[in-house]
């Protein structure tokens, strides 16, 4: 369970975070909201199907993908995101809940928008509509080690 295992993750590392239950949340809004927190400190997770090969993509909640410019940042010539069909058959998410965490959580590589370091602390739902994670950003990108890019838009 993808939950259970990013738990161990942050727990096995000895990290500070803050686990928030909460009502049922699909939008990065509705999150941010239930959290308590700023809507820029939330971590956006899109899974992309980029020339045939499936990539996570997190960004800053506050900000909308540049899909040109994530293309070019993966070498990339196609790019769709995930259905939400594949998206469950091959993380059992569904959307909103997808946490930003690639290997060995979730199997897939993962880039990150320069716009997540803008804020001290990073917030996600956990692999659940119903609970968020809010830790410090120098402890994620330690943890999950994405691939920085520029690829979003105020």
């Amino acid at each position: 369970m993808v939950r259970d295992a990013l738990l161990d993750l942050l727990r096995g590392a000895d990290v500070a975070f803050r686990q928030v239950e909460h009502g049922p949340t699909r939008t990065s809004e509705e999150s941010a909201a239930a959290r308590g927190e700023p809507l820029a400190i939330g971590g956006k997770t899109l899974l992309l199907k980029v020339d045939g090969r499936f990539e996570l993509f997190v960004l800053s909640a506050a900000r909308r993908m540049v899909s040109s410019r994530a293309r070019k940042a993966v070498g990339a010539r196609r790019s769709r995101f995930a259905t939400e069909a594949e998206l469950l058959a091959m993380t059992g998410l569904v959307p909103g809940t997808v946490p930003p965490f690639g290997e060995p959580i979730l199997p897939f590589p993962l880039h990150a928008d320069r716009s997540v370091l803008e804020n001290e602390n990073i917030a996600f739902n956990a692999a659940s509509p119903t609970e968020s994670i809010v830790m410090a950003t120098a402890d994620w990108l330690r943890l999950a080690r994405p691939r920085l890019h520029d690829y979003a838009r105020a």
